[in-house]
């Protein structure tokens, strides 16, 4: 539901999302396979204790992520949660430099200290994945403001999983963005379990785009499983944000392993999971591209051969790099400010 006032001012989006995707299918295609080995290698590589402490995995939902990338532009901002491996894979950097960051090493994208739950990368525009439920969200309000009163045009693109919808902070962000007409889109990736109890169990309002309609803003519930799906939707949503009108869409997606590494997901059954992946975002895209003529199987099969280099690549490039020097453990934990009075 939109309000009154808002709908006055919504440019007009009729020719947004109307054109042939298909020059996308191949780059959706390797990025999204990049993200499932790499993630794929990351839960093997935690087996074997190489990766340590908490990790979450973003194998099924790398629909949502792809299709976001192509839809927005350079300079538009991107935050998340904890799931997080993905987004600066899909947005450009290296991963070499995620698994690193993954290993603990120097040379990883936090430097090390951030480690699976706490990846940024400034110079693509990723600003971060960040452990606390719903923490991210009035984050992603306040870039969204810094970019409005800079007039850059670029907006911030903030997702949240299922769970974070029920923090109060959340609330607070989404009327914040609605006061101040601020560029951006609120992205739930509804993966049904958030940490382990299903939405049906803990809200009364099962379609959580609905959530938006209390606050009047556009909301949008889609196909997160299907990438072509998510581009579009957040394509349109971007003409609104830029010009002040927020969105909040709900991509359905799932995710095939736990909620973290730790988690054997014993709260559903294994029928319901290979129901999921006979629905899988990235044999959905193959057999679309060979069934327009896109691509070929031999020209898949090349894809599929740089990823597993790129992936060996970036093993090798975590195992010989270097832990951080334990003297600069409280490097980058506060700013040192010269106040002489706060000096004792």
């Amino acid at each position: 539901m939109v309000s009154p006032i808002i709908a006055k001012t919504e440019p007009p989006v009729s020719s947004i999302g109307a054109a042939d995707l298909s020059s996308f299918y191949l780059k959706w295609y390797e990025m999204m396979l990049l993200i499932r080995k790499f993630e794929d290698k990351a839960a093997q590589l935690y087996g074997q204790q190489k990766i340590r402490g908490f990790c979450h995995l973003y194998t099924g939902q790398e629909a949502c992520i792809a299709g976001v990338v192509t839809a927005l532009r350079q300079g538009d901002k991107h935050i998340t949660a904890y799931r997080d491996h993905a987004h600066p894979i899909a947005l450009g950097t290296s991963p070499n430099h995620v698994m690193a960051e993954l290993y603990g090493k120097a040379t990883g994208i936090s430097k090390g200290y951030g480690g699976s739950m706490h990846m940024f990368d400034k110079a693509h525009h990723f600003l971060g994945g960040h452990g606390i439920v719903g923490g991210q969200v009035p984050l992603g309000v306040g870039i969204a403001f810094a970019e409005q009163y800079k007039k850059t045009g670029n907006l911030c693109i903030t997702f949240m999983g299922d769970g974070a919808v029920r923090q109060g902070a959340t609330h607070e962000a989404f009327n914040l963005a609605m006061l101040y007409r601020l560029p951006i889109i609120f992205v739930i990736e509804n993966n049904g379990y958030a940490m382990g109890t299903s939405v049906e169990r803990s809200s009364n309002v099962t379609e959580l785009y609905r959530l938006g309609s209390s606050y009047g803003m556009d909301a949008e519930r889609l196909d997160g499983l299907c990438v072509e799906a998510v581009h579009r939707a957040v394509e349109k949503a971007a003409v609104k944000a830029r010009a002040g009108i927020p969105s909040l869409l709900e991509f359905v997606t799932y995710r095939y392993k736990g909620h973290s590494m730790s988690d054997p997901a014993a709260y559903r059954t294994k029928e319901e999971v290979e129901a999921y992946k006979a629905q899988d975002p990235i044999f959905k895209l193959k057999a679309l591209m060979l069934k327009k003529k896109v691509t070929d199987e031999a020209a898949c099969q090349a894809i599929d051969c740089k990823v597993k280099d790129q992936i060996a690549e970036a093993v090798a490039f975590a195992e010989r790099a270097s832990f951080p020097d334990p003297a600069t453990v409280y490097d980058y934990v506060y700013k040192q400010m010269d106040y002489p009075f706060l000096q004792y």
